[in-house]
């Protein structure tokens, strides 16, 4: 028997479980207490026990839908990816499509963090996952695309928006530890920049130039994303243009 276990040990891969009675709660009410455990605490802040108490529920009515905390886990992680919205090919430039895909998915990611650390762990085969691959392949098959080129702008696309998202929710979380403001972080951190800019002769003057701890973190890592997806679109417009959306040659 093929295990199930693993990557492939997916909500969306297991086969449907006969059922007997009608549970008093839906998929849906369940999916959405769950993210607002996760959006509060984390995965570590949610278990069938404390959603059930949330929902004044049984533990027949949460395991009638899923059959333990990962499968809800991959539910709430769809639910998520079903706020990131792609626009149809032909409704704007695709330039400007992909842009609010990325968009999109970078605030979803920051308005639930949690995702980040699940993201690679099962496959990602939920209806809103699916719905937005299938955008993001006409999206870029409209705009002349094709074959494992059209694979590799789209998952680079994404990888931008996640890795922006990542980045700043790591900054958000550890300023949240420290309990201090950024502007005493870099209070902090400045006389010892201050001791190494001997040693780092060109850093310091970048440094002095740009004054990067002086600034809002957030506003340092947003326009840090903006230009890197307009980089990364232009690198993409010229790529098709040279290759007219086909496979460069061997």
């Amino acid at each position: 028997m093929r295990s199930t276990e693993g990557f492939t040990g997916s909500v969306w891969l297991r086969p449907p479980r006969a059922r007997t009675g009608q549970p008093s709660l839906s998929r849906e009410q369940i999916v959405r207490a769950a993210m607002e455990l996760l959006d509060a605490e984390g995965p570590a802040g949610l278990s069938m026990r404390r959603l059930g108490t949330r929902l004044g529920a049984g533990a027949t009515s949460l395991y009638w839908h899923v059959a333990n905390k990962d499968e809800l886990l991959e539910l709430a992680v769809d639910e998520v990816l079903g706020e990131v919205y792609v626009p149809e090919p032909g409704d704007t430039h695709w330039r400007v499509g992909a842009s609010i895909s990325a968009n999109g998915m970078r605030s979803a990611l920051l308005r639930h963090p949690w995702v980040i650390g699940l993201l690679g762990l099962h496959p990602t085969l939920g209806p809103n996952a699916m719905r937005l691959g299938e955008r993001l392949v006409a999206l870029f098959t409209a705009a002349g695309f094709t074959g494992m080129p059209l694979s590799h702008a789209t998952a680079t696309l994404n990888a931008h928006a996640i890795g922006s998202a990542t980045s700043e929710a790591a900054v958000k979380s550890a300023l949240k530890r420290t309990g201090k403001t950024w502007e005493e972080v870099a209070e902090d951190v400045e006389p010892y920049l201050e001791r190494l800019a001997p040693d780092n002769p060109n850093y310091e003057k970048w440094r002095k130039e740009t004054g990067p701890l002086r600034k809002d973190p957030e506003q340092v890592l947003e326009e840090t994303y903006a230009f890197g997806l307009e980089r990364l679109l232009d690198g993409l417009e010229i790529w098709l243009t040279r290759n007219d959306g086909k496979p460069p040659p061997a």
